[in-house]
């Protein structure tokens, strides 16, 4: 569909010459030939459309950029087509780059614009409920941990997206059947929303409750780039396990604090040096103890877990490539990754469902918007590919840890039972990944101390 430059593959259609055109208000449509366009050619046009206008937009052209987006929106509909409704939002997301150039406008525009605490939730259950990608990342998770806490008295789960209680419900039922009976677990939740911690933890405690399970819930209500390791609380003789689901990815953002986030590491390495534990030699190199410290994020705190000395971490992550500086690269391969999901939801979902408006909307459009509007410390939508994960984990001192044979049968057990005929799992290097048709959406792998 692409062609080597980046540009499409179309060749039939006026669109090409379509800078030249001018509008002409009072003559009812401008462009009467995006009419008569087939639903096939429709999607290569406004591929074409969309490739072309954030090419002027990288370049400042916008007067171009306001032609192209005037053409998309003959087109473009979020109720059409699965092309017709990732149109809708990659415009958006054009016109929103443009408007950030004033400010004023731009803020001015989006004044009125308020989250909800409720509306997040739902539209995350709603993820969970019509895709089958964060079951399957839960499943895999708490059967990771089970294995990994087998025979363990003190158990300390870390969930640094927490929000979904139905994953720690799971594994209360599962550790509760255990032969030599269930240990005690603390389960600390991190996020940004008060309202979704405690939500969790009324329902968490309630199933604890009936199981005869002892339990506690720690909430820390902070961004995860904000997070104070020390926080977590891990103490002396807990198993602890650490699950970060679709979240490690908002740490690839530039940082401009990152001294705050080193002195937070450093206080939790010197408080392990004095517990006894010592660093391997190749995690030591890049401690911010070392002459050679690291400067990002990411860096920083994948250390201070490090320093934690976690028996398990399961980490999921989009399995993409939306991390380039060039906006025509990340454009590129956001059309294909968002295209899948909107097409998993075509083949799930009504075009007229309410729910699936508000999760392409709410959830889909708002994460496009981030890749496309936004850039620097603003722009935390980072998506990265698995190998990518790899490398950085590999340098923070963790070893990766193939998934159990027990864990793939589950995870493809319950894709067996789902609706999505075009969901697919492979396993890459002891991790999973999982696709929609052949295109990869999201990644799953497990991690250890490295010795």
């Amino acid at each position: 569909m692409f062609q080597d430059d980046g540009s499409s593959s179309v060749t039939s259609t006026p669109v090409q010459t379509f800078p030249l055109m001018s509008v002409s208000p009072g003559m009812g449509s401008p462009y009467p030939w995006l009419k008569e366009l087939k639903s096939e050619e429709r999607g290569l046009c406004l591929i074409h459309l969309l490739l072309t206008c954030a090419k002027h937009v990288a370049s400042g052209n916008f007067e171009h950029a306001n032609i192209a987006l005037d053409q998309i929106t003959h087109l473009a509909s979020p109720e059409g087509d699965t092309m017709q409704r990732i149109a809708s939002y990659f415009a958006e997301a054009l016109a929103n780059r443009i408007l950030k150039t004033w400010p004023g406008i731009y803020k001015a525009v989006h004044s009125t614009k308020i989250p909800f605490a409720s509306e997040s939730i739902l539209v995350r259950k709603m993820f969970f409920e019509y895709f089958p990608y964060l079951k399957i990342a839960f499943v895999i998770t708490n059967q990771v941990i089970i294995e990994a806490m087998e025979g363990e008295k003190m158990v300390h789960v870390v969930d640094l997206n927490a929000g979904e209680p139905t994953q720690w419900r799971a594994l209360l039922h599962d550790l509760s059947a255990r032969p030599e009976g269930p240990p005690h677990l603390r389960i600390t939740g991190v996020h940004q929303q008060k309202e979704v911690l405690d939500q969790m933890a009324r329902v968490l405690i309630e199933d604890a409750e009936k199981l005869d399970i002892p339990f506690q819930f720690h909430p820390i209500v902070s961004k995860l780039e904000n997070l104070d390791v020390e926080k977590l609380n891990v103490k002396t003789g807990e198993a602890l396990a650490i699950s970060s689901v679709l979240k490690l990815h908002s740490l690839l953002a530039p940082d401009d604090e990152v001294g705050k986030s080193r002195k937070n590491f450093q206080r939790v390495f010197q408080k392990n040096l004095v517990n006894g534990y010592s660093p391997s030699q190749d995690t030591a190199s890049s401690s911010p103890l070392s002459t050679t410290i690291t400067s990002t994020k990411i860096e920083v705190f994948l250390n201070a877990l490090r320093a934690l000395s976690p028996k398990v971490m399961v980490v999921a992550e989009q399995d993409s490539d939306h991390n380039k500086s060039s906006l025509m690269e990340r454009l590129s391969e956001s059309l294909y990754f968002y295209a899948a999901l909107f097409d998993c939801l075509e083949s799930t979902l009504p075009r007229s469902s309410m729910e699936r408006l508000k999760v392409e909307k709410m959830l889909f459009g708002e994460e496009i918007n981030n890749i496309i509007s936004c850039e620097g410390g603003e722009r935390i939508e980072r998506h990265e590919k698995l190998e990518k994960w790899v490398q950085n984990l590999d340098l923070a001192g963790f070893a990766c840890v193939p998934l159990s044979y027990y864990a793939l049968l589950q995870s493809r057990r319950l894709l067996q039972g789902y609706s999505c005929d075009g969901c697919r799992i492979k396993e890459e290097n002891g991790c999973v990944v999982m696709c929609w048709q052949d295109r990869p959406l999201f990644s799953v792998s497990a991690w250890k101390c490295r010795r």
